[in-house]
């Protein structure tokens, strides 16, 4: 036994056997560091990859709305964004900035105008589009205008008759560039009445304010819907009636007379209707008179049992007297 391991052969084997076995070993590191390179590269390049993205956004101006009225610019402008993948997808999500004119300082009268930003991440370059936009600043202007009805009385059927049509709402404030304004010819609502038409019509009608030549004006109206009722029966289911005056909300202490231009109405309604109707009532609030005002009424055509009426509305004096 002595023999062996004093033998130069036996140091050789194991000598042999250590070096295989370191060999392996170094081997076997380097495959994982490798592979360890290998996915830390993968990840690098996620992170460092770039990406392109197009969103639209809203367009915002400084400018003072209580003095100026501006008008030309578009609604939305388009956004190019160029940077790392992660940056970009999330700010086209997020929209977490915001595109602007400036116009503060500006005076009356059309600018071409360079679009800015506000709120993106340095790393990510973006191209606005367009870069510039084209603006007319006119001082701003807010005027009162009556509302009448419209309506297409062509589709109204054969042998029935339309009535005045009553809108909820008498008068609109037309808000805009003073240019814009002067252009107003006439404020109406328009009512639409499908063909053939032979009831008696309540329906939301929009508001638009037009010029001469029947085009629609670019301004602000409040309110821009109103609430009307067109009356429409067959021809002869109609009836003259006088008009009565009645004091709503009166004071115990006075006494209310009432004088009006309009002294009979027309009625709408079918044959037992009319026939049950000798006269009219007509509510004046007289909560707000002191000594005499003239106002302007709707006529309750629901409350007389009738279908409508011709006028819609009626204007009249009240005068009070103590008792």
């Amino acid at each position: 036994m002595k023999r062996i391991f004093n033998s130069r052969w036996t140091y050789r084997l194991i000598s042999l056997f250590l070096a295989v076995c370191l060999f392996l070993y170094v081997n076997s590191s380097k495959s994982t560091t490798t592979q360890q390179m290998n996915t830390t590269g993968t990840n690098s390049t996620t992170l460092t990859a770039t990406e392109q993205k197009t969103v639209s956004v809203q367009l915002r101006l400084n400018v003072d709305s209580d003095k100026y009225f501006v008008t030309g610019y578009p609604e939305k402008v388009k956004v190019h964004l160029r940077g790392p993948a992660a940056l970009v997808t999330a700010t086209a999500n997020t929209q977490n900035f915001r595109v602007f004119a400036n116009l503060t300082g500006l005076r009356a009268g059309e600018h071409r105008v360079q679009l800015k930003q506000d709120g993106l991440n340095r790393d990510i370059n973006y191209q606005i589009a367009p870069a510039t936009i084209k603006v007319n600043i006119q001082p701003r202007q807010t005027v009162s205008f009556p509302v009448s009805v419209q309506y297409d009385k062509s589709r109204i059927a054969k042998n029935y008759v339309a009535g005045s049509p009553n809108s909820d709402v008498t008068s609109v404030k037309a808000t805009g560039a003073e240019g814009e304004i002067d252009r107003i010819s006439r404020v109406v609502a328009q009512l639409n009445l499908a063909q053939n038409t032979k009831k008696s019509i309540n329906s939301e009608a929009v508001i638009e304010a037009l010029d001469k030549n029947g085009q629609t004006v670019n301004v602000i109206l409040t309110p821009a819907t109103t609430q009307v009722n067109l009356p429409i029966t067959a021809k002869g289911h109609s009836k003259k009636v006088p008009l009565k005056f009645k004091a709503k909300n009166a004071n115990d202490d006075q006494e209310y007379s009432f004088q009006s231009s309009t002294k009979s109405i027309e009625v709408f309604g079918s044959e037992s209707d009319l026939k049950a109707i000798s006269e009219f009532d007509a509510d004046v609030d007289v909560s707000d008179v002191k000594n005499q005002k003239t106002k302007i009424i709707s006529l309750d055509s629901a409350a007389n049992k009738v279908t409508g009426t011709d006028p819609g509305s009626v204007k009249v004096t009240v005068t009070t007297e103590s008792k």
